[in-house]
């Protein structure tokens, strides 16, 4: 569950507009103070949608932070959120600092924006870390390089978000690419896509630790209907599913055991004399018998008795008999297929190949190209656990790189490559 302050929805308001000097009564009501409509903010979320919005970002952000983690090779800490409501000229007072504003829109499952903010000087090291950096001396200038360091960074975390919530809802959810501009909280129009200036939104706060480099607090943004679409996603799907099984029929009893049927007692039988033992025959080999607790020589058993050769004649033999072989298919058992469809294998896209002497690759730089024996649209090999199996041409899907099949390699063909 997620962890919620003590504090009540008015107190934590009063903080945000930096409440607890001296009032006065007679001064005028300033532009920004809340009005009315948004005095009583409690009533927007229920303690219970609160903590959901609680877990799911807990969950969400979880996979965002294992992302992270492997992208700047730091370890990377996202805690639990503190979800609050407050209207967005309050939250911008409280935070007049430059800070960088990642707004990601949903395309599939939520409608609307949701919008993450972090402090320029955590984007700055998260820059450096991403650039090759030891992120302990960032560029405080962010420049359009670093930008667009980030803003990958931003993209891998929010994929991860929005599989997360894919998971967690039960239904496909896909975002936009993220947009990433570097804002001054506390001058400039933020969020005007997401709400206007007096109108209360969600904020959750989390605190984000990034290997001794970054501690401080990052925060997600969202409107009160894309939050309230996010808990009607999760207790709606929790209801179903609890639903579903309580109207799933009982199982039927199990049998009751058959109870062995009794053996009978065996009948006592006579026992014939045992065989007399053969006669005694002592054929000594040279040298004596063996020492006790020795091996006799070879050819006599213990005792001095030779051995016999176990020797078996006029025993019929014929060649041995063999199918011919068909080229037929093989009939497939599908049942026994069904054991290993759930078994994990590696896909690779081979774009092409080239030999480099050492000197030429040490000559490489930045900026340099390197020849594959691949002609422009030549269709590419597709690899799997590294043995050919297809060839296809390579696509664009949502900024990703796709491979289209175009052809199944024959038997033949992969014979040929395993060579």
């Amino acid at each position: 569950m997620a962890m919620m302050s003590d504090l009540s929805q008015a107190e934590i308001d009063a903080l945000l507009a930096g409440a607890g000097g001296d009032s006065n009564d007679d001064a005028p009501p300033s532009e920004d103070a809340p009005t009315d409509e948004t005095e009583n903010m409690d009533d927007l979320l229920s303690p219970m949608e609160k903590d959901a919005l609680g877990e799911i970002g807990n969950i969400s952000m979880g996979s965002a932070a294992t992302t992270l983690s492997t992208l700047l090779g730091h370890k990377v800490n996202i805690t639990t959120p503190n979800v609050s409501i407050a209207p967005m000229n309050v939250i911008q007072q409280h935070y007049p600092l430059p800070y960088l504003v990642v707004e990601v829109a949903y395309t599939i499952g939520i409608d609307g924006n949701n919008v993450f903010a972090i402090q320029a000087t955590d984007a700055a090291v998260i820059a450096d870390l991403m650039m090759g950096g030891d992120g302990t001396n960032p560029d405080q200038q962010l420049t359009e390089l670093h930008m667009s360091a980030v803003g990958e960074a931003m993209n891998q975390m929010m994929g991860a978000v929005a599989t997360s919530l894919s998971s967690m809802f039960r239904k496909k959810i896909d975002i936009s690419p993220p947009k990433v501009n570097l804002v001054d909280f506390g001058n400039e129009e933020v969020l005007a896509n997401l709400a206007k200036n007096a109108e209360p939104v969600v904020r959750a706060a989390f605190r984000m630790e990034v290997d001794g480099l970054i501690d401080s607090e990052i925060m997600q943004i969202l409107s009160i209907k894309v939050a309230k679409e996010m808990v009607d996603s999760l207790l709606n799907y929790s209801t179903t599913e609890s639903e579903a099984a309580s109207a799933a029929p009982p199982p039927p009893p199990a049998p009751a055991p058959q109870q062995p049927a009794p053996t009978p007692a065996p009948q006592p039988q006579q026992q014939a004399p045992p065989p007399p033992p053969p006669p005694q025959q002592n054929y000594p080999p040279q040298g004596g018998y063996p020492p006790q607790g020795g091996y006799p020589p070879q050819g006599y058993g213990y005792g001095g008795s030779p051995m016999q050769p176990n020797v078996v004649t006029n025993m019929p033999v014929s060649p041995a008999q063999f199918m011919p072989l068909s080229m037929e298919p093989v009939q497939i058992n599908e049942r026994n297929i069904g054991l290993i469809l759930d078994v994990p294998l590696q896909v690779t896209v081979e774009l092409g190949r080239t030999k480099k002497t050492i000197k030429e690759i040490l000559d490489l730089a930045t900026g340099s190209i390197v020849e594959l024996d691949k002609l422009a649209g030549e269709p590419v090999e597709i690899q799997v656990n590294g043995h050919f199996l297809a060839k296809g041409e390579v696509v664009v899907i949502d900024e990703n790189f796709g491979v289209r099949i175009t052809e199944i390699a024959t038997p033949a063909e992969r014979a040929a490559h395993l060579s």
